[in-house]
């Protein structure tokens, strides 16, 4: 840990108004450098199922390609960061925390996820007013192995001062949502965010069948599954194979694509 680069963050930080966005994202990006070592950093803000909102990333132009804009067009939907902050789940967590148990093996992973090529990511997520949540994301590539218990605690120790960091930083994020709404609704393009119900309207399955497939695609296996909804795995297997026979497919690789390709 540097406690003089520590102090001299919180130094910058005491009495000041709140600060722009980038320096607010640099604050937080210098405060966790003080206390350990990670790889890239990575702030968002959700609002529903509406694209998240990029407040702050250290990545490069090519890295912003595959950990920003391929991920904001609609894999966010299956992120288990994405699912956490709609609940939400204030706090620190790793990722392993909150995937489902067959996360790893799943399409979305194998797909997208790896592309990454993260070791590990930790979260600080921090529940703000009007339903919107900021993740902070810490992430190491596989070269730098996942981050210890000593350092997990350590980061769990810093929550307070990063939940009120983002609260003094981003007071309006709500404007900013309604902002990007009217931007692409301007530009011609939908203005309607991405809509996992209309995917499953579109595609003629039944309300218990785009429930299953949802969760099939962001990473439960079959008993997960039927522990979530009160049914048995038969019945899971069941509705699973009736939906590759309505979709015509034979597999999640497909599904996934199906699922990709209709929300636009």
């Amino acid at each position: 840990m540097d406690l003089e680069a520590l102090f001299k963050v919180m130094g910058r930080l005491v009495g000041q108004g709140a600060p722009v966005e980038d320096a607010a994202g640099l604050a937080f990006h210098e405060l966790m450098k003080s206390l350990l070592r990670f790889d890239y950093i990575v702030v968002f803000a959700y609002r529903g199922q509406e694209r998240p909102i990029d407040l702050y990333s250290t990545f490069t132009a090519e890295e912003h390609v595959v950990f920003v804009s391929m991920y904001q067009a609609g894999p966010y939907l299956l992120d288990p960061f994405y699912r956490a902050a709609q609940q939400p789940k204030p706090g620190v967590w790793r990722m392993r925390e909150l995937a489902p148990d067959r996360f790893f093996s799943s399409e979305y992973f194998r797909s997208y996820y790896a592309q990454t090529g993260l070791a590990e990511e930790i979260g600080f997520f921090v529940a703000l007013d009007n339903g919107i949540t900021v993740v902070l994301s810490l992430m190491r590539r596989e070269q730098s192995g996942v981050f210890s218990a000593a350092e997990f605690a350590l980061l769990k120790k810093a929550e307070p001062v990063v939940a009120a960091l983002v609260r003094h930083a981003w007071p309006d994020l709500g404007r900013r949502f309604d902002l990007a709404i009217a931007k692409r609704g301007r530009s011609g393009r939908k203005a309607a965010q991405p809509s996992v119900d209309r995917v499953w309207r579109d595609l003629n399955l039944t309300d218990r069948e785009a429930a299953i497939v949802e969760l099939v695609l962001q990473g439960h296996s079959s008993e997960s599954i039927g522990l979530r909804l009160g049914i048995s795995t038969g019945t899971v297997k069941v509705h699973r194979r009736n939906v590759y026979r309505k979709l015509g497919i034979s597999s999640q690789t497909q599904l996934l694509s199906i699922y990709l390709k209709s929300l636009g």
